[in-house]
């Protein structure tokens, strides 16, 4: 679509809402539609090729305005994240489908996500345990959990627990800054040993300094054995796992109780739109749920319908699945697997040119779109190549640190990024990596 087409369909959507709000007077008040009415009316699956503007705006009339704003909202979010589910080839025990325990929810972040899911994980441990012990204090439990992630994990990880009141702990990660058992497994048996409960792990796909993978088939397994929830952070990875060729990322995922990513990351649907997943709806419910007199509903008792409020921390919520809908319709899955696939042929681009200069050195493996890359050399070396592009504004970089490393990343992530990019942005690296260069050899 280009820039004219872009311009003449946002007139149309102006011009929608303007006469949506010009007649609303001529509108139910209250959606005259049962609960159940919207998934019939749809695809089981996303489509696989495009579809035109005009059909979308025609259905908003015909699906999503009986139902405005809710039922249309929340059920329209459950068939998103199916559609969603199957893109990524989920276990069936994550979709809503009809009679699911399970089912998707859009969080406003990854970092919601994993707050949602540690809450979660805490009130159910507290309640077994209860159970099983009842001289047992929550405030006794309390000071004894502990949750566990890579030391690659973004902070947030840690900040979700420093909100939830429980020990967070990093495991030491192997050579390719990943989790594995082995260390996963140290930790465990010292924590148990000295009379602390192990909860909750957190698995990273794709981590935030170098894209690192955490081996969820060996993670995951002493997970369900130690009876802790493990829930999967793949905020910006996850969009890569519609794409046949990068599903195996995801391999282990059925170990989980918990998986989330970003589509506001790289499946070009705007902020905010967190997907987050889970096995059992009701650890989810049980943890959050409240019902003053001024919040119940017809309806909320009957199995048909889904009340999001008790997935997520806020009571309010937009309607985010919409822009989903568009999404998917408008590129189809076809379209948005190729865009994938793109940026990751320009990651490569970029991680060649790298590799032809022999005063840097690639630093991990590409396997998505984001390079690490530095000059060969020190730390200060490095640093001062990053001020002098970062000031330069032409492009930006953020850095990392992996080990004792200081790192540059260059990281595909535009809509309109196209190859003359990538070569522009390695020639404006290298000319001022030759000023930083002769400074340093004065």
């Amino acid at each position: 679509m280009d820039a004219s087409e872009f311009r003449r369909r946002g007139k149309e959507m102006v011009d929608y809402v303007a006469n949506y709000l010009e007649g609303i007077e001529s509108r139910l008040v209250y959606p005259d539609v049962e609960p159940g009415y919207l998934r019939p009316l749809l695809p089981s699956s996303a489509p696989e090729e495009p579809e035109t503007f005009e059909d979308i705006i025609g259905d908003i009339e015909r699906i999503i305005m009986p139902g405005a704003a809710s039922p249309a909202c929340t059920e329209l979010e459950t068939v998103m994240l199916d559609w969603l589910g199957k893109m990524l080839r989920l276990p069936d025990a994550f979709l809503a489908g009809d009679a699911s325990l399970g089912g998707g929810v859009i969080q406003g972040s990854a970092s919601e996500a994993t707050l949602v899911a540690l809450l979660a994980a805490r009130t159910k441990v507290t309640r077994r345990l209860q159970a099983a012990f009842p001289e047992l204090t929550q405030a006794a439990i309390m000071e004894k959990l502990v949750a566990y992630s890579s030391d690659q994990a973004h902070s947030s990880v840690e900040r979700a627990g420093l909100i939830g009141g429980v020990k967070l702990k990093p495991i030491p990660s192997d050579s390719n800054f990943s989790m594995r058992a082995a260390a996963l497994q140290e930790a465990l048996q010292r924590d148990k040993a000295a009379g602390l409960i192990p909860f909750f792990v957190v698995a990273t796909l794709g981590t935030t300094n170098c894209c690192s993978f955490d081996n969820l088939l060996e993670v995951g397994p002493i997970c369900n054995e130690e009876d802790m929830w493990l829930h999967i952070d793949a905020a910006y990875a996850g969009s890569a796992f519609i794409c046949p060729e990068f599903r195996h990322l995801l391999d282990g995922v059925e170990f989980a109780d918990s998986f989330n990513f970003n589509p506001h990351k790289w499946l070009l649907v705007n902020f905010d739109c967190s997907a987050m997943w889970v096995k059992q709806r009701k650890d989810l419910i049980g943890a959050f749920k409240l019902d003053p007199v001024y919040l119940k509903h017809g309806h909320q008792d009957s199995g048909l319908i889904t009340d999001y409020r008790h997935w997520q921390i806020p009571l309010g919520r937009r309607f985010r699945s919409l822009k989903m809908w568009f999404v998917f319709r408008m590129y189809g899955v076809k379209g948005l697997q190729a865009y994938i696939r793109k940026h990751v042929q320009l990651a490569h681009e970029f991680e060649s040119l790298v590799r032809q200069d022999p005063r840097f050195e690639i630093c991990m493996d590409v396997t998505l779109g984001l390079v690490c890359f530095r000059l060969k050399g020190s730390n200060q070396l490095n640093e001062t190549l990053l001020k002098r592009i970062n000031s330069a504004r032409k492009i930006h970089l953020v850095p990392c640190h992996l080990r004792d490393k200081f790192v540059l990343r260059f990281a595909i992530c535009s809509r309109e990024v196209e190859s003359a990019h990538v070569q522009r942005a390695w020639q404006h690296i290298r000319e001022l990596a030759d000023e930083v260069l002769s400074l340093d050899r004065a």
